[in-house]
């Protein structure tokens, strides 16, 4: 199994057990330290968002096992060193300190949401380590110590509207963007907003609602959404609600008898880790839009599913996106250290972008120059066993766009680490931001 560090503190010791135990352990570490390349993983385990994060860290340990498996990397086992931020996003920055500063790890696998992402930014700036950011988010962003290898909007949140505004999708006219109040929502919506209008939506057929973490109480604001889609014009409601809220929102949803035929639900933040605790019965048809799912029949998915319940000793263990995305960006890291033939930062984000790996349904992530990745986008409708039956996907794999088209202040904006050496080179000024 995969070699997780710990400390443990059992009572008290004197004079020269003390010493002995200091010295033991300083040598134990510097052996460590020679033997084995540290993986930092930083994920709530505690908190409104361990429901969702706790995944990916078991996907991390589950991936480092795998990989000393084969022999670790450049010939030294993984060793992972697991933290939790405990969905405190002042916390976030200080964990990564403590992983990159105390722990010395090569690289660190974490965060879910954007307020997470942003606190931890200048820690890895200044500190010059590497972060793998695995979710979905709203970019404007590209950041050199950073790869994104969860969906940019133009690989979710623009193709699930344009999938519910065609026929097949419901030709819908009327929009409530429902969010988790902090930075993606907001910023997603802002880029939604603008697209929509560009579409010839007009504003007031457009409803924007934000609620904060772990909010419970949703009978007032799904019955807002009821009245909203009775206006005669077919509704859909795009969400960005994020952490445990998706439990009583949806269930709220059911208790008002709120059906996918009548008003659509495309989340962009529930997979079939957030489902697994909810009776789905009353969520038939409702959608999500996500770049993996775990029923996609696909011989490199059902392979590791398999591994994945057998190493969780759980056959009922589920997938999801992000772990796929995790799956990715592990790989890719691992292969980056070993044509570079170091774990050095500088080498390794230089080594990063052309670096190609499979995806779990059946085609190649390319790691981009923007440090993002290229990606199918599926839209799935949810099951009675929490599981998505895929309705849409697009033809080909999707570049990540670091900044959208549909921003006055981004649309000018190219972001490239390899030959512009700049995560926000203006193309009208020609000067990098």
């Amino acid at each position: 199994m995969t070699k997780v560090r710990t400390l443990v503190t059992t009572g008290k010791l004197t004079g020269a057990l003390v010493g002995a135990t200091i010295g033991a352990g300083a040598m134990i570490g510097a052996a460590n330290a020679a033997d084995t390349i540290k993986v930092g993983v930083l994920h709530s385990l505690s908190g409104t968002m361990a429901i969702s994060e706790t995944t990916l860290k078991d996907t991390i340990l589950f991936l480092i096992d795998e990989q000393n498996k084969k022999g670790g990397v450049l010939g030294k086992k993984l060793e992972a060193v697991v933290v939790d931020p405990a969905s405190n996003w002042p916390l976030f920055a200080e964990k990564a300190k403590e992983l990159i500063a105390k722990d010395k790890v090569s690289v660190v696998f974490g965060c879910w949401t954007s307020v997470s992402r942003k606190s931890v930014l200048p820690v890895f700036k200044e500190l010059n380590s590497i972060l793998f950011y695995p979710v979905q988010y709203e970019g404007e962003e590209s950041e050199r110590n950073v790869f994104y290898t969860g969906a940019a909007p133009n690989q979710q949140a623009i193709p699930a509207v344009d999938y519910l505004m065609s026929k097949d999708g419901g030709d819908v006219k009327r929009w409530v963007l429902a969010g988790t109040d902090y930075v993606y929502p907001r910023t997603t919506n802002k880029i939604l907003e603008a697209y929509l209008k560009s579409k010839g939506v007009a504003e007031s057929d457009i409803m924007i609602n934000y609620t904060p973490f772990g909010h419970s109480d949703w009978q007032t604001i799904v019955s807002d959404i009821k009245k909203f889609g009775s206006a005669g014009k077919k509704t859909a409601v795009v969400s960005t609600i994020n952490g445990d809220a998706n439990v009583p929102f949806y269930k709220e949803l059911g208790n008002q008898g709120i059906k996918a035929t009548d008003i659509p639900v495309v989340a962009f933040s529930v997979g079939e880790e957030e489902l697994a605790g909810i009776d789905t019965k009353p969520l038939l048809g409702h959608l999500a839009a996500w770049n993996y799912f775990q029923s996609v029949k696909d011989p490199a998915n059902d392979a590791f599913i398999a591994k994945w319940k057998e190493y969780t000793k759980n056959p009922k263990r589920v997938t999801n996106d992000p772990m796929e995305a995790s799956v990715i960006g592990f790989n890719a890291w691992v292969k980056a250290v070993e044509k570079a033939g170091t774990v050095d930062a500088d080498k390794v984000i230089d080594t990063l972008p052309g670096i190609q790996t499979p995806n779990l349904t059946g085609g190649i992530a390319t790691v981009l120059p923007n440090h993002h990745i290229t990606k199918p986008v599926l839209i799935g409708e949810i099951k009675a066993d929490g599981q998505f039956d895929v309705v849409w996907k697009t033809k080909d794999l999707v570049p990540g766009d670091a900044w959208t088209d549909f921003l006055p202040g981004s649309k000018d904006l190219e972001a490239d680490w390899v030959t512009l050496k700049c995560g926000n080179y203006n193309t009208v000024t020609k000067k990098c931001g």
